[in-house]
């Protein structure tokens, strides 16, 4: 048992070296890219982005929310017009029948009733065309159901991985002794973290800290 004990704290103590390690490395590398003033630009930025992520899926859900109401107030006035056309046209079939007969009505007033008649009966395809030009339109809102799961997916791997990565740090740090606090002082925010030897408040607290650590 004290063996198996030994072997898993001799593990945790190669993991341990092994991160603050590649801790190292990758700091050191990104020091000498140039690459620090970026990494700390996206730290700050990180928030910014979500809340941006956010306000695109809630944009676009809006417009297509906004498409499809449309879509549907355009079908409604299709199917009043169709309704309206099948009436006049069984109404100008009874004039041209009238017409047909030959009683008072001159060539020209003919042709008209044909012409309107014909007019009618085209209006029903042309709404059925119509409808189908509106069926694509609401279909093709399908991007925002697509694009709306993409964005809140990056948004929660963000959110997961800032928030593991603060738990590992934690998790990995030794515990170091602290001096003892004045029960009679509140703690509030560090607004002089040069003056504090517990505060990493900039690159090279980062290189100390390592340092500190061993590596």
């Amino acid at each position: 048992m004290a063996q198996t004990e030994a072997t898993v704290h001799e593990s945790d103590e190669n993991i341990y070296r092994r991160i603050g390690q590649l801790t190292r490395t990758l700091h050191d590398a990104l020091r000498e890219l140039g690459y620090e003033r970026e990494l700390m630009d996206a730290r700050d930025n990180l928030p910014g982005a979500r809340d941006r992520l956010a306000y695109i899926a809630r944009v676009t859900g809006e417009a297509a929310e906004k498409v499809l109401n449309a879509v549907d107030r355009a079908r409604t006035v299709q199917q009043e017009l169709t309704e309206q056309a099948d009436s006049l046209r069984n109404r100008w079939q009874a004039v041209a029948a009238y017409a047909t007969g030959g009683r008072a009505c001159t060539p020209a007033g003919k042709q008209l009733v044909d012409e309107t008649c014909e007019f009618f009966s085209g209006v029903g395809g042309q709404a059925d065309r119509t409808n189908t030009i509106l069926t694509d339109i609401m279909m093709a809102q399908d991007f925002h159901d697509l694009t709306g799961q993409v964005i809140r997916r990056v948004v929660a791997l963000a959110t997961s991985l800032e928030e593991q990565l603060v738990k590992l740090l934690i998790e990995t740090s030794r515990p170091e002794p602290r001096p003892q606090l004045d029960p009679y002082k509140l703690e509030g925010p560090v607004v002089a973290p040069n003056a504090r030897d517990d505060v990493v408040a900039d690159q090279k607290g980062v290189d100390d800290l390592l340092a500190s650590l061993g590596f």
